[in-house]
């Protein structure tokens, strides 16, 4: 494992074994579809559409959407990167059928080596979990682009504070997860993320639905800005 910083852990430390048994039914049944307006299926659908079979999975959750995806072709190599270490090992079990590559790295600090790049990368409802500002928090693309071959496809979704309809309930309850540290999105602005992505990669894609933004992109290293 990687140098976490203080701020990772914190950030990481609510995912406790307790929690991910209801993660399910609280974030990706209630929450999506109720208060942030975005139902998972949407999110399932945009990463199948963006899935090779050589895929990395960055902050991994339970592992649901890697459970309902549809890989477009076989045998699957899945790797699966998180801090922590309830989400890898839910996860871990539930793909077992891919026989997961498990790596334990905080990604807003420098990966290690790895030789076998991937073809694909999805990050889904990581980026508002993460300290400090879009601006800063970007920096895991950069630490991730050593682990993509060219022209890997990156994709994901984030909930955002700023540029996107908010409902009360959703106003209310994303300043309680920030005030608790489960979120750090507060600074998290649409024309920011286009922005991030766009000096890295090329054809970026974004979609809004309801406080969610899903976006997509490829890794040209010599197109970046």
């Amino acid at each position: 494992m990687n140098n976490a910083s203080e701020e990772s852990f914190a950030g990481q430390a609510v995912y406790s074994k307790k929690l991910l048994s209801v993660y399910d039914l609280w974030v990706l049944g209630i929450s999506n579809s109720l208060i942030w307006k975005c139902r998972t299926k949407n999110i399932l659908r945009w990463l199948n559409q963006s899935l090779t079979a050589n895929h990395l999975d960055v902050g991994v959750g339970t592992g649901y959407y890697l459970e309902h995806c549809t890989f477009p072709d076989s045998p699957v190599r899945l790797g699966l990167l998180d801090l922590n270490p309830n989400s890898l090992e839910a996860t871990a079990n539930r793909a077992s059928r891919y026989v997961p590559e498990v790596y334990q790295a905080d990604v807003l600090q420098p990966l290690p080596d790895q030789p076998c790049r991937f073809d694909s990368v999805s990050l889904n409802y990581l980026l508002h979990c993460l300290p400090g500002d879009l601006s800063s928090k970007a920096v895991l693309f950069d630490h991730l682009a050593p682990w993509l071959n060219p022209g890997a496809i990156i994709s994901g979704s984030t909930i955002l504070h700023e540029g996107v309809p908010k409902g009360l309930t959703a106003r209310r309850l994303m300043d309680f997860y920030n005030r608790k540290q489960i979120f750090s999105n507060s600074a998290d602005r649409l024309d920011e993320l286009q922005s991030q992505l766009s000096r890295r990669y090329t054809d970026v894609e974004l979609k809004v639905i309801g406080c969610v933004a899903l976006f997509r992109a490829l890794y040209n290293p010599s197109n970046t800005n």
